[in-house]
């Protein structure tokens, strides 16, 4: 077979390929394929098909070793394109064995270049294997940002992916078990998109809807799977909380301990949910090895209110074993005790935030205190968050409990659906204590949470109180133990025997324990609570003695349960021998105080005493959909039992609060319909009105979901027109006039009640009601003998009969519009006919409350549906005339609603009802046509309308792109809306040329219109160039580069504005330069000669074109700051070759007579844009300060000395002395701060408020900037530097009479003299830098600098320091300039060596009596020249004495500046070589050498430098020794020979000159050695004589070699 390699496509082997390669984790995925798709046997023919298109995966590597074989690779895309036995091929087509590969049938699009190939499977089977090829790439990027929670997820996700994947291809699956799979696919998907950040898709029965096929308003409804309608109002959305155990890190109690979790609201004192339960064993594992990493709960239920309550998750630590942990006397091994030991929380206020924004689980710590005193265990949990820290001791280390949470949001079932992973890993369900904030119709429950609170207990002779265990059952009226009745927390199994934890000696324990009693409903009646108390003996035997008991039923006689309050029970004595087999014994005794109240008659011989001192107290709470507590609620369940009580127990109904009422709803409308039945006459109206009241409570969106079941109305017109349609065959359609007539006035009587005035009348408002609600629920039985035409007139006739809104209160006109909503989702609306009979009065009435801003939720979900029916049937050819009157009625108010809506949107997002107006316009606009545009233009009445309304949807497109109307990752319906915005606005500039151009400009509209295409162009959503190659095909595809078209809608605008133009300037610069900014060649090549237009405007109007030169300039450095821009720019302005018909900006100017000036400026906007994309590049990359200090000053210099922006120049003045502040060059700031001083003059001038300095007098700015300057001087040792300016204050001071002022510059001044003397100063190093290779940036490339090292500096480390800077530079190993190869090569070489600063103050730095601290400052500082020098040998090398050939080319560098400076380091301005002989260098050697001396010996002399003289020593040993050893020797041999001075006559001045300074080295080596004599100290005077003997050997020597050189003694 033979084919060619195809661009990777979708397909199962290719996608798990990829996840194999990137980690060997997939290695059992890369064997599947293998094992699933490889031939049986490798020696398969060569073979191929003829003319069959397919499209082939790779399923097993080919190296293609035969001849004209063609490699393949696992995962691959093979093109199969015909039958060629005995051929060869060329480039990428070949042959290989048929059975490396796995056909697939395919279908091809845009035939050639382009085209298009898609296999003929399953969508969702293709989109999962694309899915899988984008998230294998980033999920290798997790891995390596070490994000390992959600790698590992993800790895779990997209393994069950291509598990599910192979079960959809096996084809064996049933519908059900298809759906299924197809849905667990979507599930994991959109979870995968979320946790990635990828765009959001949405999605329809499972599959990728195409945006084309729908309504932008049903697309709009897809956002997270969201379904919104038209009676709907905003549900409270519940909220979940995730909770992970993943080690109790402070387990070293050696004992079984159970860890219970609960939230608790703080400022109500009390738990609000259940309890979540984790059994570990003693080493601190789950006790239950199936439950390993598996320790989760979920916390259901918590509404938007319990989000603000002050909540903690408090964790609660009970160890199981001895009574006293550290005892081992109390009490033997094999009894076990429940014992308190620690208590933990965690304010969500603390972790709210972070866990809202992250979408993946955060990790806690909690610390576990343990309590001080087990008397206030009960509080303990309290008394740690009121930080009571004498109450509780805290842990010796800072690891307790580990655990993980997340929030998650919406009802259960979506929560399922979209984490999936959690709900794999058994998670815990734990609920509220209560019903949630919104009922679910089915919510069927029948908890009761019982508290044992406390109890009060005798000591019973005993010397010390007692260790006292509750037991508790829950029994039947037979008195069989209910088992599993007992749940101590979620997460583990229901229990039969509850066991309180014991609490050491203490007879009043407090335990505060809640318990959960899941009873079944048949078995509630009849049963009870049996309490048994008994001491946990501590003694060897470790008995526990029963001595009591309580009880308490758990139904009243009444049929109510008990009530959700706290209970005081009687404790009954007992012993150890009782037993409780006969519970009837106890059951008719009083079991607390209003249980006594009424038997007053007990007997006292009864078998069980009451302890009339001993008391037990438990509260307990019902959450039941099937038992009440409400006596009225319960009376009305059971009125047949008293039927003489009906009219009370119905008027006692509304009383009854609505969670109760929704709980037992099914029940109470059988009720109400049973006592209808029973006498209508005389119970109807109150039924009626019970009824009225319950739609009312059900109004409220926490009871939205039992809506459903109110349909009366419904089921009576069922039964008349069911009633028709038997009487109509049995007397075959008699009297069917008469039927029809009674339907007539039947609608004319609902027609005149709707059309009443209801505002005073309740009993009226209930019955409008009552129809309007029912009403839509009638069309399809009317559809059954009636037209649709007639049904639809019927209906047209009802809903125009209601008034206006201005007419009825505010409660019926949601009434009405709900009923609208219903008629518009009925099936009626769908017929066309009835569509066109319908339309107009529905428009009407959405049309008034949009006029006036009235219940805009539910109009938002009419139109909703509106638009999407007339998408469905958009191929019918009544859809236009719809749309029409659409366009006329809607359009206008719709662009007025969302203006209203977006202004108070301006500080947050839309709401999802105010986006639902978005899409309705977006509907509306995307349906009209040629036409509608046209007859919407026509009918303007005249052109202010017009201008109205254009500037109107113009404001309405720019709010679209400026506020966050869609989230971030649906791209789609972003996309969708810029394609309908460019659509619309092609439509519109017509209209504006032509009805606002000339005559009739209009700056308003025009600049709305620019302002618009601008904003559009810049959108982040159509930057393709952002988008993965994949992504930005299948975007371009679909709605081509939308930003192109739109540039060339807005250049063919600009030109028709002719003159006008000159409005736009210079207003327009910045926006139009944004776009040019927008990295598409097209767009920028459209755009740019847009800025000649301007140029050659203002050139017309004004002579010049300052005004867009200086704007230009400004915005381009705004800008490129904010990050626009990018390599290609840099060149855009000064481009010859553009696209299309438009020249480029320099071939026009150079046709204009201002060419010169034009010329120029473009030339300097090109090079300010080099600078400044290079201060981007710096600002925005992970560069080091000196790059953005060196980018700051290239630009700073470029806009003082170019352009000459003042402006500019100084913002990037602060910009640069706040980078040297932030490094702590405290000199370079001062310098940098300087130049703006030296702007200002000592003047009374008023400045305006500039930058971070306030409105003031010149004087007073000048002021400040000379003190602040100062002080960074000080900061940066430059003490000289400062003293100037600290002169030039005082003159002000001084000229003003400022004697305070002048006090303290004064004496600063003399401070700094004193600092000069006596701190110490180190010389920094200077080296120089060459910077060659084109990947340098521009303001660096083949430039060579000079740097001021740091303090300590040497060469080796600048070298190190300036490699870090550039990782990828190359170190040159020599001096030697670069040749062209290195200059224009595309990599970065650094040259670097040391070089020696030549002072400009040679004069001080001669100066004998000069202290050398101050010397030291001249040498090293306001220095411009640098030298280096590279010793070499010209002509032969003597051997004896190299100092004879021994050449110096010294090269000096002097800079663009002194330094220091506004920088640490300066460009090289220009070289300058010289060749130095040896003589010259003697010279010069000798010379230096003689100074240094001088200087030194100085010091000594006048004290400056006492004490210690090694310093002295070591130099006068220095110079003796070489002296003596070669040195001045050498030069004699070398220079004073008769030969070379014979041979070098020119050389006769420098000879004398260097004899000289050998004379002059004596002499002063002879002082010193005076001066060595009077400070040696004794011990040193070894060393003394050592150097007077060399002193004389090294004379002596001199005068021997050359007799006719003699130097005087000292």
């Amino acid at each position: 077979m033979y084919g060619e390699h195809k661009e990777l496509l979708p397909d199962e082997s290719q996608k798990l390929f990829t996840l194999a390669k990137s980690f060997h984790s997939f290695h059992s995925v890369l064997c599947f394929i293998s094992n699933a798709f490889s031939p049986n046997s490798f020696s398969t023919p060569l073979t191929s098909f003829s003319f069959v298109f397919s499209l082939s995966p790779v399923v097993c590597s080919f190296r293609g070793s035969v001849s004209h074989g063609l490699t393949l690779e696992l995962g691959e895309t093979v093109h199969i394109l015909e039958k060629c036995e005995g051929k060869s091929f060329s480039g990428s087509i070949g042959i290989f064995p048929a059975g490396y590969i796995h056909l697939k049938k395919a279908v091809v699009t845009n035939r050639g270049q382009y085209e298009t190939v898609v296999p003929l499977e399953d969508p969702i089977i293709t989109e999962v294997t694309s899915t899988l090829q984008e998230w294998s790439v980033l999920w290798k990027q997790l891995y390596v940002k070490h994000k390992v929670d959600l790698f590992y997820k993800l790895r779990h996700v997209m393994n069950e992916l291509i598990d599910l994947r192979r079960q959809l291809l096996s084809g064996h699956l049933t519908q059900d078990q298809v759906r299924e799979v197809k849905r667990h696919i979507t599930v994991r998907l959109d979870w995968g998109n979320e946790h990635l950040g990828l765009d959001l898709v949405p999605r329809k029965e499972f599959e990728m809807v195409d945006a084309d096929q729908i309504s932008v308003s049903d697309l709009y409804k897809m956002d997270g799977g969201r379904q919104r309608h038209g009676d709907s109002c905003r549900m409270p959305v519940p909220h979940h909380l995730f909770v992970n155990l993943k080690s109790f890190t402070y387990n070293t109690i050696g004992e079984d301990t159970d860890i219970f979790f609960s939230l608790y609201d703080l400022r109500e004192g009390k738990q609000i949910s259940e309890k979540f339960m984790v059994k570990l064993n003693k080493n601190g594992g789950p006790k239950n090895p199936e439950k390993v990493d598996r320790l989760c709960a979920l916390f259901t239920d918590l509404s938007n209110k319990d989000m603000k309550r002050d909540l903690y998750i408090v964790s609660q630590v009970i160890r199981t074993g001895r009574m006293l942990l550290n005892d081992s006397k109390k009490g033997p091994p094999h009894v076990q005790y429940r014992r308190p030991y620690g208590c933990a929380v965690l304010a969500m206020s603390d972790v709210l935030q972070t866990i809202s924004e992250l979408k993946e689980e955060k990790d806690f710590v909690l610390k576990v205190y343990t309590c001080n005193n087990e008397n206030e265990w009960y509080q303990i949990h309290e008394n740690i968050i009121r930080k009571s820290s004498t109450k509780y001791t805290a842990p010796s280390t800072n690891y307790g409990l580990i655990i993980s949470l997340q929030l998650l949001r919406g009802d259960m079932e979506q929560v399922r659906k979209e984490n999936p992973i959690i709900f794999n890993r058994g998670v815990a369900i734990t609920r509220k204590l209560g019903f949630p904030d919104v009922i679910m119709p089915g919510d069927i429950r029948n908890d009761l949470y019982l508290t044992l609170e406390r109890g009060d207990f005798e000591r019973g002779g005993k010397s010390v109180q007692k260790n006292i265990e509750v037991t508790m059952y829950v029994l039947y009226a037979d008195g069989e133990i209910l088992k599993e009745c007992i749940s101590l927390g979620s997460g583990e199994h229901n229990i039969s025997e509850y066991r309180s934890f014991v609490l050491y000696h203490n007879n009043s324990p407090r335990w505060s324990e809640v318990i959960k009693l899941p009873i079944p409903i048949d078995r509630f009646r009849g049963s009870h609570l049996r309490f048994e108390f008994r001491h946990c003996s501590t003694k060897d035997k470790g008995e526990k003695k029963l001595f009591g008991f309580a009880f308490t039923p758990l139904m009243r006689e009444d049929g109510t349960t008990l009530s959700d309050e706290s209970h005081e029970l009687y404790v009954y004595k007992c012993d150890e021998n009782t037993t409780f087999s006969n519970h009837a014994l106890y059951l008719g005794l009083p079991c607390c105080k209003d249980d006594f109240n009424g038997c007053p008659n007990i007997p006292s011989s009864l078998i069980f005493q009451r302890s009339t001192k001993e008391t037990l107290w438990i509260s307990t709470q019902l959450s039941s959909t099937k038992l009440t507590q409400n006596v009225d609620l319960l009376a009305l369940l059971k009125w047949k039992a008293h039927p003489e009580r009906v009219m009370d127990i119905l008027g006692r109904l509304r009383h009854v609060c609505g969670e109760e009422i929704v709980k037992f709803l099914q029940d109470i409308l059988d009720t109400l319909f049973s006592i209808l039945d029973d006498n209508t006459d005389k119970y109807g109206p109150l039924v009626f009105q019970s009824l009225v009241f319950i739609i009312n409570l059900l109004r409220d969106s926490k009871f939205y979901h039992f809506r459903v079941r109110f349909s009366a109305l419904e089921y009576l017109f069922k039964f008349i027109i069911q009633s028709r349609i038997l009487y109509s065959r049995a007397t075959c359609g008699m009297e069917e006039d008469q039927f029809r007539a009674s339907i007539q006035e039947l609608f004319q009587s609902i027609r005149f009640v709707l059309s009443l005035d209801s505002r005073s009348s309740e009993t009226l408002i209930f019955t409008q009601a009552a129809l309007l609600n029912s009403f839509p629920a009638i069309f399809d039985e009317l559809l059954q003998m009636f037209t649709v035409q007639e049904v639809a007139e019927f209906v047209r006739g009802t809903l125009g009969s209601m008034p206006s809104t201005v007419h009825i209160g505010q409660s019926m006109d949601v009434v009405k519009l709900q009923s609208i909503a219903r008629t518009v989702d009925s099936r009626l609306f769908s017929f066309p006919e009835s569509r066109r009979i319908l339309l107009p009065v529905v428009l009407h009435h959405i049309h008034l409350h949009l006029r006036q801003q009235k219940e805009l939720l539910i109009c938002s979900g009419i139109l909703s549906s509106i638009f999407s029916i007339i998408k469905s049937s958009s191929l019918e050819s009544s859809v236009q005339e719809e749309v029409e009157m659409m366009v006329e009625s809607l359009l206008d108010v719709l662009l007025q609603t969302l203006l209203a809506i977006m202004s108070k949107s301006q500080t947050c997002p839309l709401s999802d009802w105010q986006g639902e107006y978005v899409s309705c316009l977006l509907s509306l606009l995307r349906q009209m046509s040629d036409i509608h545009f046209q007859h919407l233009l026509d009918n303007f009445q005249s052109k202010e309308e017009l201008k109205e309304f254009l500037l109107k949807i113009f404001c309405v497109f720019r709010n679209l792109m400026k506020l966050s109307i869609f989230p971030r990752d649906w791209n789609v319906m972003r996309l969708l809306t810029s394609n309908i915005i460019v659509s619309t606005t092609q439509y519109l500039s017509p209209a504006l040329h032509k009805s606002f151009t000339d005559a009739d400009f209009d700056f308003k509209v025009w600049n709305s219109y620019f302002s618009l295409a601008v904003l559009f162009i810049n959108q982040p959503s159509l930057q393709l160039e952002t988008l993965t190659p994949a992504k930005r095909k299948k975007v371009f595809d679909k709605y081509g580069d939308m930003r192109v078209m739109m540039a060339y809608e807005l250049f063919s605008m600009w030109q028709n504005l002719g003159e006008n133009k000159i409005h736009f300037i210079p207003g327009m610069i910045g926006p139009f330069l944004g776009v040019t900014l927008v990295p598409q060649i097209e767009v920028r090549n459209i755009m740019i000669p847009i800025f000649h237009d301007m140029m050659d405007w203002e050139q017309r109007k004004n002579g010049n074109f300052k005004q867009v030169e200086a704007e230009l300039i400004d915005k381009l450095d705004s800008l490129v700051s904010e990050g626009k821009g990018d390599e290609n720019y840099r060149e855009l302005f000064s481009l010859t070759q553009l696209f299309g018909p438009y020249p480029s900006l320099l071939e026009k100017i150079e046709q204009e007579t201002w060419r010169e000036t034009g010329v120029s400026f473009v030339t300097s906007v090109t090079r300010l844009m080099e600078r400044l994309l290079d201060y981007r590049d710096c600002m925005k990359g992970d560069e080091t300060e000196n790059k953005k200090i060196g980018c700051t000053v290239n630009l700073l210099n470029f806009y003082k000395s170019e352009i000459n922006k003042e402006e500019m120049y100084i913002r990037y003045i602060h910009k640069l002395c706040e980078m040297h502040l932030q490094a702590e060059n405290y000199t370079e700031a001062a310098f940098t701060l300087l130049l703006y001083w030296e702007l200002l003059h000592w003047e009374e001038r008023p400045l305006r408020e500039f930058l971070h300095y306030p409105a003031q007098s010149e004087w007073h700015r000048k002021e400040g900037l000379c003190r602040k300057v100062i002080h960074y001087f000080n900061k940066g040792k430059c003490w000289e530097y400062g003293i100037p300016l600290c002169r030039e204050l005082a003159f002000q001071y001084e000229s003003l009479y400022d004697y305070q002022s002048l006090s303290w510059i004064r004496k600063m001044e003399a401070a700094y003299y004193d600092n000069i003397m006596e701190q110490q100063r180190l010389e920094p190093e200077f080296f120089r830098v060459g910077f060659y290779g084109r990947k340098f940036p521009f303001f660096l490339r083949n430039k060579e600098f000079v740097c001021r090292g740091h303090d300590y500096e040497r060469l080796e480390a600048f070298q190190q320091r300036m490699l870090g800077e550039f990782p990828q530079a190359i170190a040159m190993q020599h001096p030697n300039q670069p040749d062209e190869g290195i200059l224009q090569g595309d990599a970065q070489y650094l040259q670097i060596y040391a070089v020696t600063p030549v002072s400009e103050n040679m004069e001080v730095l001669q100066m004998d009596r000069v202290p050398d601290r101050i010397k030291s400052f001249y040498r090293v500082n306001n220095v411009r020249r640098f030298r280096y020098d590279r010793p070499f040998h010209k002509g032969p090398k003597d051997k004896d004495n190299e100092f004879k050939s021994l050449w110096i080319e010294r090269t000096t560098l002097i800079l663009t500046h002194p330094l220091p400076g506004i920088s640490r380091w300066f460009e090289v301005d220009k070289r300058e070589l010289v060749e130095v002989s040896p003589l010259e260098n003697a010279i010069y050697v000798v010379e230096n050498k003689n100074q240094e001396l001088r200087t030194l010996i100085s010091q000594y002399q006048h004290k400056q430098l006492h004490g210690n003289i090694n310093l002295l020593s070591m130099c006068l040993n220095g110079v003796i020794d070489a002296a003596v050893n070669g040195g001045i020797a050498r030069y004699q041999e070398a220079f004073f020979d008769k030969e070379y001075i014979s041979s070098h006559p020119e050389d006769t001045e420098k000879i004398t000159q260097l004899k000289d300074l050998m004379q002059e080295q004596v002499h002063v080596l002879g002082v010193g050695l005076v001066v060595h004599e009077k400070l040696v100290h004794p011990e040193m005077r070894p060393l003394h004589k050592k150097l007077i003997d060399q002193f004389q050997m090294m004379r002596s020597s001199l005068c021997h070699v050359r007799p006719h050189i003699c130097f005087s003694g000292i």
